[in-house]
């Protein structure tokens, strides 16, 4: 019986923040008051908030008590962006304008600009000798001023060095990358090679991202390689979205429109 207990008060506690009676972002009641409210004992009472916490729920704020998440309503990320939707390379742009057509309201940092040596995955992706130079380029993204995502781009030195100068000015490319590169180096875009990864999160993505401690919320990371037509990787890019707040799709084929009826968490 203890079992079937602790979770019919966890299903209503879950129906009165559904329909309001417990407003989102408010202050569950304490243990002792569900335990009255519930005739439940501790352990039960403790159970059906650890059931509630482990689904996003509520969250513990030590020395505060137990509150209400507040609701994320899920972004989808289009992955393949069709045309009007930006360019696959372009670090914003498609991003900008999926975000627009569901209605919500994209921003991002300014980008930070690091010249660094290309780590070992850096160096195989754009086919570089491991430590050789190469431009980064990290951006904060947020939804409706809410962090949403990260995101870091890799570029050859070589680049700047054959006339590419705009990739170190720490402001976004207006054009998108992908048609400035053609314009100054003659590099057209030929498609590129996505791989998505599910990982937790680092102690800096957790503060960014607040994430509560005692949730456990993945981070899916894409890595994307950007081919030209010669066969050279222009660029690679990793970005990190939590699960909490992202949907990720593609389109292949004749699909007529893109998804936008992204349904909330179950």
């Amino acid at each position: 019986m203890a079992g079937s207990k602790w979770r019919a008060i966890a299903d209503d506690l879950v129906k009165k923040i559904e329909n309001g009676e417990i407003p989102r972002g408010s202050q569950l009641p304490t243990e002792l008051e569900l335990q009255a409210e519930y005739d439940a004992s501790r352990n039960t009472v403790r159970d059906a908030i650890k059931w509630l916490t482990q689904r996003q729920l509520v969250v513990a704020q030590p020395g505060r008590g137990t509150f209400v998440s507040r609701k994320i309503t899920p972004f989808a990320v289009e992955l393949s962006p069709r045309h009007g939707f930006g360019s696959a390379d372009d670090e914003g742009g498609a991003y900008v304008a999926s975000a627009r057509v569901q209605n919500r309201r994209p921003s991002t940092s300014d980008p930070r600009v690091e010249i660094r040596k290309a780590t070992a995955l850096v160096a195989r992706q754009l086919q570089l000798a491991e430590g050789a130079r190469v431009v980064s380029r990290y951006q904060e993204r947020f939804i409706d001023d809410a962090p949403w995502s990260l995101q870091t781009s890799f570029y050859p030195m070589e680049f700047v060095n054959r006339g590419a100068e705009r990739l170190v000015d720490a402001v976004d490319v207006g054009e998108g990358v992908a048609k400035y590169l053609e314009g100054a180096l003659q590099l057209t875009q030929a498609g590129y090679q996505d791989l998505i990864a599910a990982r937790p999160p680092g102690r800096q993505e957790s503060v960014f991202f607040g994430l509560p401690d005692n949730v456990s919320v993945s981070l899916i990371e894409l890595s994307r390689t950007v081919y030209a037509t010669t066969g050279e990787p222009m660029r690679f890019t990793v970005t990190v979205y939590p699960a909490d707040r992202n949907q990720l799709y593609y389109n292949i084929g004749d699909v007529p429109e893109p998804r936008l009826d992204v349904p909330g968490p179950t």
